[in-house]
């Protein structure tokens, strides 16, 4: 911290509070274009580790406000990493992008259930949304920059492109390259997605663990299912004889197992969970020939390293002898394996404090009339306020770290999963929320359908104030981190006692490479050429069931 100290300590008295004024007047001044910018990103709406056109936006426009940008960072090729710097010496800060979305959740910015045009309701849509993670945290960014260029201000301004949040496939990939060493400070957001989350900062409750993992079924050998089957037949596999099981019933095995299993995986509670994904790689049409491949992903999250290594054990013995039963072999591919979070309090509350001097997201009028055309085209009488009142309001760290322990077993340390985990053993990092808009229940309605809060995230009215309040947000926390050595060297001495306490080292080996060539979901252009290029106009299969 020594050179941070150097470049900080002489910083003259009120530049911080000038310098926060001044980013928060070029994002006030450049909202216009942040809307826009986000608009584009959130109708692009690219799944994991086929965030093409995305990821092609982001590092032209980085590159155009004056980033040194590297594509395809950590061997990824929708990632990058931007980083801008001025004068000597210095913090550096990390802030990063995400731009992924998530297949069958197609909405158009709409008030009623209605895919965007062109397209199958089976496409994707940004549901968090990580379009507004993303020009968000661009939004602090080059307020940040511009308030350094203004006030000549010192320090290194990194920010990287992280696809694949939603199966956690990046961020692990760039820790393991280097691509987070020598960082003083990362700052963390994400719109929230429940309470009491919502316009604050993670305090002691981090996210879990986080596993994620391919297992392949393959049938090398059909034909010696039944060797004796036919002996002077020329085919391999005679339609008349009995034919081995293949991969598609070694995954149902694997799948029916293993679902009937997961209640004695782990007890039930914790906030652990298992899901699963059937990817589509296997045989595209119903031939009477034995499956030769067929894969599952299985992706778990656990509040202890400990209970995600048990659910792994089960779920490895399960695909052993499922794969043993239709005469197949079984290859597993690692997609993520992540260390709980890391707090840190020292950023956490500075942040916090600049999330007051900004203040909750307001709903205009505008806002407020899609809010209520939703709630009448659901049946549901029209509300003078329809968005929750946690939406435009704060909780400070503390109390909402009460609110949520509440529901939580008291040895559980941890609570639900995201990939910003493995930041926070590479610096001190602050994780915060700012409320993307939602919607009061109506009494005796039930919850609202999900495309619902989907369609706000697209709707510029009732998502720019995320946009807004979440870009002040860190660039105020930024330039704290800049202009107060003092901050930074608590932050540092707290990580350091943390992660002595918890020295846990990256789960995957220093060369693991992301399976980003499994069979993804992807677009492809309507003319069939250049698959996942984004040339030409996209379509998304299946059109319809």
């Amino acid at each position: 911290m020594s050179t941070t100290q150097e470049a900080t300590a002489t910083v003259p008295a009120g530049l911080a509070a000038d310098a926060k004024a001044t980013a928060r007047e070029w994002i006030d001044a450049n909202m216009d274009r942040l809307s826009d910018w986000h608009r584009h990103i959130w109708e692009l709406a690219e799944p994991a580790w086929r965030e093409y056109r995305s990821a092609a936006w982001y590092v032209e426009r980085l590159r155009a406000e004056g980033f040194d940008v590297e594509e395809g960072s950590g061997g990824m090729p929708t990632a990058f990493k931007a980083e801008w710097t001025q004068g000597g010496g210095g913090p550096v800060l990390l802030t990063y992008a995400e731009y992924d979305a998530v297949p069958g959740n197609c909405q158009a910015a709409s008030t009623e259930e209605t895919p965007r045009d062109g397209l199958s309701a089976f496409a994707p849509g940004h549901t968090d949304p990580h379009s507004a993670l993303g020009i968000s945290t661009l939004a602090g960014l080059l307020g940040t920059k511009h308030a350094m260029e203004v006030h000549g201000i010192a320090g290194t301004l990194r920010y990287t492109g992280e696809p694949a949040e939603k199966v956690q496939g990046s961020k692990v990939v760039h820790g393991l390259r280097g691509y987070y060493d020598g960082v003083d400070a990362i700052v963390s957001f994400h719109p929230f997605y429940m309470l009491p989350l919502c316009n604050t900062a993670r305090w002691d409750t981090q996210c879990g663990s986080y596993y994620s993992k391919v297992y392949s079924f393959i049938c090398d050998e059909p034909e010696s299912w039944q060797l004796s089957a036919n002996p002077n037949s020329p085919i391999p596999a005679s339609h008349s004889a009995a034919r081995a099981p293949g991969a598609n019933v070694a995954l149902m095995q694997m799948y029916t197992s293993s679902r009937v299993m997961q209640d004695a995986m782990l007890p039930s509670f914790g906030g652990w969970s298992l899901s699963d994904a059937i990817l589509g790689s296997g045989q595209a049409t119903a031939d009477n020939l034995p499956a030769r491949i067929a894969q599952i992903q299985y992706s778990w999250r656990c509040p202890t390293l400990e209970m995600a290594e048990h659910v792994l054990a089960v779920l490895d013995r399960n695909a052993e002898h499922a794969a043993a039963m239709a005469h197949c072999r079984v290859e597993t591919t690692w997609v993520a394996r992540n260390r709980p979070g890391i707090t840190n309090h020292a950023l956490a509350q500075a942040l916090y404090n600049n999330l007051e001097e900004v203040g909750a997201p307001i709903y205009n009028d505008d806002a407020v009339a899609a809010a209520r055309e939703i709630q009448s085209g659901l049946g549901i009488e029209p509300m003078e306020k329809p968005f929750l009142d946690e939406c435009e309001s704060l909780i400070s760290p503390q109390d909402a770290e009460t609110a949520l322990r509440e529901h939580l077993a008291p040895w559980q340390k941890n609570w639900t999963s995201d990939d910003y985990v493995e930041m926070t053993h590479y610096a001190p990092t602050v994780r915060f929320y700012i409320s993307r808009p939602a919607l009061k229940p109506a009494p005796g309605k039930g919850a609202y359908p999900g495309w619902v809060m989907n369609a706000l995230g697209g709707i510029p009215a009732a998502i720019d104030p995320t946009i807004e309040v979440a870009g002040k947000t860190i660039a105020g926390t930024f330039v704290d981190m800049l202009t107060s050595p003092d901050l930074l060297a608590s932050a540092a001495e707290e990580f350091k006692q943390r992660k002595a306490a918890d020295p846990t080292e990256a789960l995957l080996p220093a060369d693991f490479m992301p399976p980003t060539g499994l069979a993804w979901p992807d677009y492809a252009p309507a003319d069939g050429v250049g698959f996942g290029a984004g040339a030409g106009e996209r379509t998304w299969h299946p059109q319809a069931l």
